[in-house]
């Protein structure tokens, strides 16, 4: 398939009158004057923007299916994640009984090794859970949380850690420090979540090893200014990168604002957190064995906390661009190549020879306008 005229977001800005083809799933070549080949199919995008796949290193659910369901779960989400132009995901724990998170786990890592043919690739596990601080718990269900240590890991994978590519952790907790250092040294991206740390906790959780904040403001100690907590030090240290829940509802316009000045499009990383009512009408769901009461966009558990979002990454981009002012070019970043980047993913978020095939279509207003993927026969 060739795509011709295009507006292609390459890292770090737009390349007008572009082509790009795609063979067998994959990006095959760019260039600005790409002949088509015999029999191949053109795509003529009269000069509108194409995107790279989206990458979503923190979601839940979509569609009523949820990864602690397992593994049937997460081919689901795989392939609905890919009809939305999502090109890879990181399946996200709650917290839970742990022989519920060895079968999230190894439904996981099933997906990993036999991927769906037309799904989002699952780059791993992000485990948001149980090494939290009971105090800012948000919907994790704060009765299975521990100390964290990488013989209590090893258990609830089953031994399989590399199939978690990011883990959520309070840096307070007893153990943290020899935890994270051994499971950054094991290659798992360590993220500051849950927590009531404070800005020096935070920095030092950096010396060891962590590189990531958990969607940043929500569940953890405030911004103040002789406090600043874990969003101050989140903001003024460039080892972080930082997660944010752009649905307008878990942030206010100015906080997204401040975290997108502050970190920039390098270190900002666009993320929905969804649950399983994502794609889905407003009603009663479920997250973590809780039920959830979905109306206004809002998703909610029983008592009013924010139980996740049903937000999607197309329009997590919209909003960024046209609620909270984010010029497009550093937009499409935090939701493409940079949460691709703070896990280590090299391919996916970029329109590059071997990235995933699957690329959106954007018109000059920034709407998204369709999925743009090779025809299977």
């Amino acid at each position: 398939m060739l795509i011709q005229n295009a507006t292609v977001y390459k890292g770090n800005g737009f390349i007008r009158n572009a082509c790009v083809r795609i063979r067998n799933g994959r990006i095959a070549e760019t260039g600005d004057s790409l002949a088509p080949e015999k029999g191949e199919k053109v795509l003529d995008l009269a000069g509108d923007y194409l995107l790279p796949g989206f990458v979503d290193v923190h979601i839940h659910a979509y569609s009523g299916r949820d990864t602690m369901q397992g593994e049937d779960a997460v081919r689901a989400m795989s392939r609905e994640l890919y009809r939305l132009g999502v090109a890879a995901f990181c399946p996200t724990t709650m917290s839970a009984d742990p022989e519920e998170t060895l079968r999230a786990i190894r439904g996981i890592r099933a997906v990993m090794d036999r991927p769906e043919p037309e799904g989002a690739r699952v780059l791993g596990a992000h485990m948001e859970a149980p090494f939290l601080q009971e105090s800012k718990a948000g919907a994790q269900r704060k009765e299975f949380f521990e100390d964290p240590s990488m013989e209590r890991l090893e258990k609830l994978t089953g031994g399989d850690l590399a199939a978690v590519r990011l883990i959520t952790v309070a840096p307070e907790r007893c153990g943290s420090e020899d935890f994270i250092r051994q499971a950054a040294a094991a290659g798992i991206h360590v993220s500051i979540g849950h927590t009531a740390a404070t800005a020096e906790q935070t920095h030092r959780a950096a010396d060891w090893g962590a590189d990531h904040v958990t969607h940043t403001f929500n569940a953890q100690t405030p911004l103040k200014h002789r406090e600043p907590g874990v969003p101050g030090a989140a903001l003024t240290d460039g080892r972080l990168y930082c997660e944010m829940i752009c649905d307008g509802i878990h942030l206010h316009r100015d906080a997204v604002r401040l975290l997108a000045r502050c970190k920039g499009p390098e270190r900002a990383v666009a993320i929905t957190d969804a649950m399983e009512a994502a794609g889905l009408p407003e009603g009663e769901y479920a997250l973590g064995g809780q039920k959830v009461f979905v109306r206004g966009g809002e998703a909610r558990l029983a008592d009013d906390t924010l139980a996740g979002s049903v937000l999607t990454m197309p329009k997590a981009l919209e909003n960024l661009i046209r609620l909270f002012g984010i010029r497009p070019e550093e937009a499409c970043a935090m939701c493409t190549c940079t949460p691709a980047d703070s896990i280590g993913e090299k391919l996916a978020g970029r329109i590059t020879p071997g990235a995933p095939g699957i690329l959106t279509r954007w018109d000059p207003e920034w709407r998204m306008t369709g999925v743009v993927a090779e025809e299977t026969k």
